[in-house]
């Protein structure tokens, strides 16, 4: 059963703040890792956070890391992405994704080939 990402994004200016959230449906249990990926015009799909959704250890991607912040609410099932001091160069369209691996390090959730479940990407357009 497929687990299933909704996400809410938007159009910001530099320097602003936004939350993406992804809703998990399905079989949840089998969720090990989640992540957020994204990918800008004209470039490959990159790694941006990851965390662990028993435990909550995360890790960032250098060019987010201490403007992003990852977090779940397991009660709740969702998966966020805080982002604060936006930058045009954040510009992309962003992918919530699940791992039904069990990986004993966080890091190995940074790798697209270690997650099973993608939602449909949402764009954040951050303008100068």
């Amino acid at each position: 059963l497929r687990s299933s990402c909704r996400r809410w994004g938007g159009l910001v200016q530099a320097g602003d703040s936004l939350r993406l959230s992804c809703v998990v449906s399905g079989r949840t249990f089998t969720i090990y890792g989640m992540g957020w990926f994204r990918q800008a015009p004209g470039k490959e799909r990159e790694f941006v956070a990851s965390i662990r959704w028993s435990g909550g250890s995360t890790y960032y991607a250098d060019s987010v890391k201490g403007r992003f912040t990852i977090s779940r609410d397991n009660a709740k099932n969702t998966l966020y992405l805080q982002m604060d001091s936006l930058k045009p160069e954040d510009t992309a369209l962003y992918y919530c994704a699940g791992s039904r691996t069990y990986y004993f390090a966080t890091y190995d959730y940074t790798d697209e080939s270690s997650m099973n479940y993608w939602g449909k990407g949402t764009q954040v357009t951050v303008s100068s």
